[in-house]
């Protein structure tokens, strides 16, 4: 008898558990959505430190270093600048500003050491750079097809 007892206790318990339980989990939410997220320091997205830009391509702009750099450039960056440079890729309907490498004033005011490290890092938000998945020399190269598509 007494465990029938316990069973009919623990039936009529039950809802008031439950209830208090979804009460602690809403103020907790609640509680949460309140706070403030840590302050984050601003996304340097242009930002490119000076002894990045005072770097030297130390690779000549060969016919081979021009192949190779085509190469990883169709694979990297044609989706968005297009396949000629002119910033008329597949992607470029989706994103403002992409930079036509056609027109000479486009890089003209910008060091091989930056495009350097714009390739490799990524330049704000919707260009992503190459990270480790390049070596510096395919990076370099990719500098000196992007240079070559202006003078073309």
């Amino acid at each position: 008898m007494k465990n029938i007892s316990s069973r009919s206790d623990f039936l009529q318990k039950t809802p008031l558990v439950l209830f208090v339980l979804l009460f602690l989990a809403v103020g907790l939410c609640a509680q949460k959505q309140g706070e403030q997220p840590p302050a984050q320091a601003p996304k340097s997205e242009n930002k490119i430190p000076p002894e990045a830009a005072a770097k030297t391509n130390p690779i000549r702009p060969t016919a081979e270093s021009l192949a190779r750099g085509k190469k990883m450039y169709g694979y990297d960056c044609a989706m968005c600048h297009g396949d000629k440079g002119d910033g008329k890729g597949d992607m470029a309907s989706d994103y403002k500003n992409v930079t036509d490498f056609t027109n000479p004033d486009s890089l003209k005011n910008r060091t091989d050491g930056e495009l350097f490290y714009i390739i490799r890092n990524g330049e704000g938000e919707n260009m992503p750079g190459e990270g480790d998945r390049a070596k510096d020399d395919q990076v370099w190269d990719m500098v000196n097809y992007i240079r070559s598509l202006a003078k073309k």
